[in-house]
């Protein structure tokens, strides 16, 4: 996933979890499995940022 879409797809994410917690509560188990899911996408793009930050230090001279 390019850093974009995957900063795009967090925010929706993060707005569903939002959501789901003011309705059932953040202790409920669908707002369990949102921020499951918002976890997964934040270390994705943690995962991506440290990949391009070593591809530059290799690219130094």
């Amino acid at each position: 996933m390019c850093r974009d879409i995957i900063l795009a797809t967090i925010e929706e994410q993060r707005n569903k979890l939002i959501t789901v917690g003011l309705m059932y509560g953040l202790s409920s188990p669908i707002a369990v499995q949102q921020s499951q899911e918002l976890d997964r996408l934040l270390n994705s793009y943690d995962q991506l940022q440290k990949s391009n930050e070593r591809e530059t230090e290799l690219k130094k001279p």
